[in-house]
């Protein structure tokens, strides 16, 4: 399925790479956190040429998948840890250029990754669970776009003025929902 699906050349990779490395610094000293607290979340961003096909859906820009790891040569269940998997979804953010010409993939990729770089610190500071409801997933998902903006919102970055206008309107449905203290 993945063969079929549009990719990210090899200009828009360099782009995603960009956009990742800022990310994770906006999101990093959004949390203050040090670089020993940053390097413990466990967690890797992959694009669809390195997706297994259950890792590809049609619709999200991007999902994260948590799953079980444990270090080489352990037998014990005690050592097992959380590791989060996020799978850009390359044929999704490169349609959403498409249809929406005023957003850029820099900063609408900056977006996407920042926002599930959220999910993950929330995650692995208990602030949510993985396994949550559906209703209490649409309220963390209404909590994490406004994490995202309030993070993205003071950044002077050309295009980011329109990729915050275009989750504004995606988000006008759910400016009911309660809103977490972080």
């Amino acid at each position: 399925m993945a063969e079929e699906l549009e990719r990210f050349d090899a200009e828009g990779l360099r782009t995603i790479d960009d956009s990742v490395a800022m990310a994770e610094d906006l999101v990093c000293n959004h949390y203050k956190m040090s670089a020993a607290q940053w390097l413990r979340l466990r967690y890797d961003i992959r694009t669809l040429a390195d997706l297994a096909g259950d890792e590809i859906v049609h619709g999200p820009f991007a999902q994260v998948i948590r799953y079980e790891g444990k270090p080489r040569g352990t037998q014990l269940g005690s050592a097992t840890y959380d590791f989060y998997k996020i799978c850009l979804q390359d044929h999704a953010i490169l349609d959403a250029l498409r249809a929406f010409p005023e957003l850029a993939l820099g900063s609408f990729s900056l977006y996407v990754i920042a926002h599930e770089l959220i999910h993950i610190v929330r995650f692995c500071r208990f602030l949510q669970h993985f396994n949550a409801s559906a209703d209490e997933r649409m309220a963390e998902e209404a909590r994490v776009h406004a994490r995202t903006r309030q993070i993205l919102g003071r950044l002077a970055l050309p295009g980011a003025e329109a990729v915050l206008d275009f989750y504004d309107r995606w988000m006008e449905p759910m400016d009911r929902l309660p809103e977490s203290p972080l």
